[in-house]
C-alpha cells in the first residue's frame, strides 16, 4: 500500500498567511500541520509517499525532503493548477503502479491517526473506504448518503446537505477509482471533484464502505479551525522544560524548548514555547503555542498561534485567539482597548492604538 498526501491548493480562506507560507505547513502545537498526516502514514506501516504539490512545491519540498527523516520515501508530483482532489488521483495513477493507496488531504488533523482504518481496508478490501465525520455546518463539506449503511450518494458542498457526514478528507482506494476519475466531468466550480468519482463507484456497484470517525478531526481550513486544532493538539502534549525558567510560575503541561528564557513570568498551559525565545514580564494564557526565536515582553497572550520570529513588545492589551505569522511585530501604541483578536501575516507590523 502506498501514501497519496495533497500538499497543494491555494489556501485563500487563510490569507494573508498563505500569501507567503503553504497552508500545509503552518504549525499546530508547533509542528507543521503536513508533518502529523506523514506521521500518522507511517505508523500505520506506509513507506512509500507521493505528495502532491502546486505553486508552493519548493517549501513544501524543503520541509520534507526526501523523507528519511520519518524512514519513508517520497516522490514528488506536480499539479500545475488547481483542478480538484480527483485531478490529484489521476496525475498520481502511474505513481501508484496499481496498489491500493490512503488519500489524506495535508491540511487535515485526525486523532488518532488511520492504522485502524488502513488494517480494516487490509482486511475486508472493499474498492473504497471513506471516513466521516457528523458536523455541525456540512454545507462546507463533502457530504454522504447513506441507507441501511451503505453509502448511496455523495454531494460536494451541498446548498442543503442530505446529512450531516462529512467526508474527512482522509480515503482509502483501490485501482478502479482511477477508472472512475476518467470518466467523470468537471462539476461547477471547474473542478474533478472526488465526490463525483467515489459516486461513480457507487453507481457501478462497487464496494464502497463508510466507517464513522469516532474522536476529533479538524479541516484546518480557516484561521478559526488553526486554533481550535492547536487547541486539541496541545490539550494531548506532556509538559517538558529544556530551557531557563527564572522567578516564574509554570503550571498545568508546559513545554518550553532549549535555549528559551522565561523571566518574571506567568504560564498556564497547556502552552507550547518553542526554542531559543525570550518571555519576559509576561502572561502565556492556555492552548497558546509560540514558534521558535519568538520574543514576548510585558504582554499576555492566551488561545494563539504564534509562529517564528514574532515580538510582542509591551502591548498592554491581552492577544487571545489569534495567529500571528513569522516575523510579526507587535508594539504598544499610547492608547489601546481593552482586548485584541489578530490573523497577521509574515513580516506584519501593527500597533495597537
Amino acid at each position: 500500500m502506498k501514501a497519496l498526501i495533497l500538499s497543494g491548493g491555494t489556501g485563500s480562506r487563510l490569507r494573508p498567511l498563505t500569501y507567503t507560507s503553504a497552508k500545509q505547513l503552518i504549525p499546530v502545537a508547533n509542528k507543521p500541520i503536513l508533518f502529523y498526516a506523514i506521521e500518522a502514514l507511517r505508523d500505520a506501516g506506509i513507506t512509500d509517499f507521493g505528495i502532491v504539490v502546486g505553486d508552493t512545491a519548493p517549501e513544501v519540498m524543503a520541509a520534507v525532503g526526501d523523507g528519511s527523516r520519518w524512514g519513508i520515501r517520497v516522490t514528488y508530483l506536480r499539479q500545475d493548477v488547481p483542478r480538484g482532489l480527483a485531478h490529484a488521483v489521476h496525475i498520481a495513477e502511474d505513481f501508484m503502479a496499481g496498489e491500493p493507496f490512503v488519500m489524506f488531504l495535508g491540511d487535515n488533523v485526525l486523532k488518532g491517526g488511520v492504522t485502524d482504518f488502513v488494517r480494516r481496508f487490509r482486511e475486508t478490501r472493499p474498492d473504497a473506504l471513506i471516513l466521516l465525520s457528523r458536523v455541525p455546518d456540512p454545507q462546507r463539506f463533502g457530504v454522504a448518503e447513506l441507507r441501511d449503511g451503505r453509502v448511496v450518494r455523495l454531494v460536494e458542498k451541498p446548498e442543503v446537505p442530505p446529512s450531516d457526514l462529512a467526508l474527512v478528507g482522509v480515503y482509502l482506494f483501490n485501482h478502479r477509482i482511477f477508472e472512475a476519475v476518467r470518466v467523470i466531468k468537471p462539476s461547477w466550480r471547474g473542478e474533478l471533484e472526488i465526490t463525483d468519482a467515489i459516486q461513480q463507484l457507487v453507481d457501478w456497484g462497487c464496494a464502497v464502505e463508510p466507517h464513522l470517525v469516532e474522536g476529533w478531526w479538524k479541516d484546518t481550513g480557516k484561521p478559526e479551525d488553526v486554533l481550535e486544532a492547536n487547541r486539541l493538539l496541545l490539550d494531548t502534549i506532556e509538559p517538558r522544560v529544556e530551557g531557563e525558567v527564572d522567578a516564574s510560575e509554570l503550571s498545568g503541561r508546559v513545554r518550553i524548548g532549549a535555549g528559551t528564557r522565561v523571566v518574571r513570568s506567568v504560564v498556564r498551559g497547556p502552552v507550547v514555547i518553542g526554542e531559543g525565545c525570550e518571555i519576559e514580564d509576561a502572561y502565556i494564557g492556555p492552548f497558546t503555542s509560540i514558534g521558535d526565536r519568538c520574543r514576548v515582553r510585558g504582554s499576555e497572550v492566551e488561545n494563539s498561534v504564534i509562529l517564528e520570529g514574532c515580538v510582542i513588545d509591551r502591548v498592554g492589551v491581552r492577544i487571545d485567539g489569534s495567529l500571528l505569522g513569522r516575523g510579526v511585530v507587535l508594539e504598544r501604541a499610547p492608547d489601546r482597548p481593552r482586548a485584541i483578536s489578530l490573523v497577521l501575516g509574515d513580516q506584519s507590523r501593527a500597533r495597537i492604538v
